[in-house]
């Protein structure tokens, strides 16, 4: 009993962890980003602020404390409004639950402000 409950243990973790990678990945596919950035650090930063039209030096801020954390909660909710969603999606895909209904979801990127998606890399 006790092994059955340690492999449960092990293998839950495991399955969410790569079902949270790949609807990362695919949200970032559906905004015109690579999908393998979503899993390289710093990168990954990079395309999310492309996504939300925010320049570069943003990266900057992040390092702040207190700052970054406000600053990801508004790249957040311009990334979720470039998916036609609210200030909700915004804020649950600070818990990661927004970035699964994007990526497993029928929305669709039109671009933060209204605008065509950046491709990667470009401010």
């Amino acid at each position: 009993m006790g092994a059955i409950i340690g492999i449960i243990m092990f293998l839950l973790p495991l399955v969410i962890c790569v079902a949270m990678i790949a609807g990362v990945w695919k949200a970032f596919a559906k905004a015109g980003q690579p999908g393998w950035a979503s899993i390289i650090p710093i990168y990954n930063i990079i395309c999310m602020l492309n996504m939300a039209r925010k320049p570069a030096w943003w990266l900057v801020l992040m390092l702040i404390p207190i700052v970054g954390i406000v600053v990801i909660i508004m790249v957040n909710i311009e990334i979720a409004k470039g998916f036609g969603r609210g200030v909700g999606t915004g804020l649950l895909m600070c818990l990661g639950i927004g970035w699964l209904m994007l990526g497993y979801g029928d929305a669709q990127y039109g671009g933060a402000g209204g605008g065509e998606p950046q491709e990667a890399g470009t401010v």
